[in-house]
């Protein structure tokens, strides 16, 4: 695990010159986003119906949040894919990271449903099962994006 997480040469390089962004920049970003963001949420959703159909619903009274935690870690480990592949916005236009970072992966990883689903463990007091998926979550998601960043490495290689 040590090798994926020393940070890319790319990264080390100096800061490049600030430059005026192109007109229409901005408005062409934010539509990026928009569009990853929607296309993520709908991945999410159906994640979630999956999910829900091959392990179970989850439900203030019953079953595991296994939509949310798939998700997150699924999200962590093509983070770190998509941060290795993609050149940085100082290398070029950052149009890519836009869409498929901050987009399609900020729509479909979620913390606010991770967080809900660990309340609702705790509502109904399963303190076990509270502790194995937030510790599991957190874990597996910090994995995920480790072998991500060597996924990535080897792809690049």
């Amino acid at each position: 695990m040590r090798a994926c997480c020393h940070w890319p040469a790319h990264l080390k390089r100096k800061r490049a010159r600030q430059t005026r962004l192109p007109k229409g920049f901005v408005v062409h970003s934010i539509f990026l986003v928009f569009l990853g963001g929607g296309l993520g949420s709908v991945l999410r959703y159906g994640t979630g119906l999956m999910t829900a159909r091959w392990m179970g619903p989850f439900t203030p009274t019953s079953g595991w949040p296994w939509g949310t935690f798939a998700v997150n870690v699924i999200g962590c480990c093509l983070m770190g894919v998509l941060f290795r592949l993609l050149p940085l916005p100082e290398e070029g236009v950052p149009q890519a990271r836009l869409l498929l970072m901050t987009g399609v992966l900020g729509g479909f990883t979620t913390f606010s449903a991770f967080a809900l689903d660990g309340a609702l463990l705790c509502m109904r007091q399963d303190q076990t099962g509270f502790l194995l998926y937030v510790a599991g979550s957190v874990l597996t998601s910090l994995l995920g994006v480790a072998l991500g960043l060597a996924i990535g490495k080897a792809i690049a290689a």
